[in-house]
């Protein structure tokens, strides 16, 4: 462990020490993070940007009432008074009898060579590389300006201690540029934009985002509406992980114990299409959204939500799973100045038999983008009404591109209306899910 961490560890002891003096158990998140962010403009660096930050939150629990709090600051004083906040608002809050300290005394570290890998990159590489982005991107042709352009190096780091010995280390890096342009041709206008994530620097590639923004800015430029009526739908990647992000309260344990979720009474029936299997893979490593254990610092694992269209499970913190006489499934989520809920890790969709042809043969809607996604959606009901743009295909050749359109529908009813499922699996942008493409049948389209 090196020094850092070691006197973190020395602090947690001090704060965890006073939480048990106070005949309380608690548990402590430290996040600390360092963010290098370069912008440019007109051929110039706009912004330099370095910035770090540590904070820790403690929650305790005393005669089963919770209270949390938090300190940006670290000296023995502050930390004293954020253990005396948190004993002072448990005294205030109602009795959680579901929810408490694990008994989970374990070690827990991520491989820094796997998710914080080091490398050896000058601040003036990643400088030309904002600098390039921007300027071999405006000066193509129709493009007007890149108002929103970025290159990011940023490293995360958690530490999770309780008062029953729970010691977790993660941390990890990465590595981000984007570019959002604006293209014009006379009074048509379009701004698209695309971002990629990497664990080193040296993955980065200025070309693939300049070439990819490009291109989506010109496809949709010349974009309009489709007659209404109702279409096969393919979302691409980033739109897809999207749409079921904002559903994502159906697998929630915590909204089934809140009576919110449409799911909670279907364990074990058929909620989906027979050939839709949906998992959460936490220790993929290939993704951002790897997580060795949870807000808790329960080990996680890959879980089964849905196999052949049948609910397997919800996701469970400690409490939702104690209310449930069930167990902990490792989703525990928890930042220093929130509250427990529980989260999905990174989501896996499994792929499924149709080739690219097949996929792709006759005619359908691939859409790109998507707006309104959590003011035009009721996770309740599964109602949704999106704005979007994208492409009229047919046989996998983009026909015209297609914007001002509306899509609508229900979202537990479309995943009972899949017509294929593509057998290859695709990451978003943020490398945060995996998924094949998914071809919906009859969804409802409003020019």
């Amino acid at each position: 462990m090196s020094t850092a961490n070691q006197t973190t560890a020395q602090m947690a002891e001090r704060v965890l020490d006073q939480v048990m003096s106070a005949g309380a158990t608690g548990d402590l998140i430290v996040d600390e993070g360092e963010t290098l962010s370069l912008k440019a403009r007109d051929g110039e660096l706009e912004e330099y940007k370095v910035s770090s930050s540590r904070i820790f939150g403690l929650r305790v629990i005393k005669d089963g009432h919770i209270g949390t709090a938090y300190s940006e600051a670290v000296d023995a004083d502050a930390l004293g008074s954020m253990v005396g906040q948190a004993l002072n608002n448990a005294s205030f809050g109602k009795v959680e009898s579901h929810e408490n300290i694990l008994p989970n005394s374990d070690h827990l570290q991520t491989d820094d060579e796997l998710l914080c890998p080091p490398e050896q990159v000058s601040i003036e590489q990643k400088i030309e590389l904002a600098l390039e982005i921007e300027s071999k991107l405006t000066a193509k042709d129709k493009v007007k300006n890149v108002p929103y352009n970025g290159v990011q190096d940023i490293t995360s780091q958690r530490q999770i201690f309780s008062s029953a010995g729970l010691n977790a280390l993660t941390r990890s890096r990465m590595c981000a540029a984007y570019a959002y342009a604006l293209a014009e041709d006379g009074e048509k206008n379009a701004m698209q934009g695309t971002s990629q994530v990497t664990r080193l620097f040296s993955g980065l590639n200025a070309a693939s985002v300049i070439d990819k923004t490009y291109e989506k800015c010109i496809g949709l430029l010349d974009g309009k509406p489709v007659p209404s009526k109702h279409y096969d739908v393919i979302f691409d990647p980033d739109c897809q992980v999207s749409a079921f992000g904002v559903f994502a309260m159906m697998f929630s344990g915590k909204a089934a114990k809140d009576g919110i979720n449409p799911m909670r009474d279907k364990i074990g029936s058929t909620i989906t299409d027979s050939r839709l299997s949906i998992y959460d893979h936490p220790l993929n490593a290939d993704g951002f959204g790897y997580h060795l254990f949870d807000a808790e610092g329960t080990a996680t694992k890959k879980s089964e939500l849905v196999v052949e269209g049948c609910l397997q499970t919800l996701i469970h913190n400690s409490a939702t799973a104690s209310y449930f006489d069930s167990e902990t499934s490792g989703h525990a989520s928890r930042g220093p100045r929130s509250t427990l809920g529980v989260k999905l890790h990174q989501v896996e969709i499994a792929k499924g038999s149709e080739d690219l042809s097949t996929l792709h043969s006759g005619e359908y809607l691939e859409l790109t983008d998507l707006t309104g996604l959590h003011s035009g959606a009721n996770a309740i009901s599964g109602n949704f009404s999106f704005g979007a743009s994208g492409y009229l295909c047919k046989d996998g050749e983009r026909i015209q591109a297609v914007r001002g359109i509306t899509v609508a529908g229900n979202f537990y009813e479309m995943l009972n209306k899949i017509s294929m499922i593509g057998n290859q699996q695709h990451w978003n942008e943020g490398r945060s899910a995996l998924m094949p493409s998914i071809r919906f049948s009859d969804v409802a389209i409003s020019g």
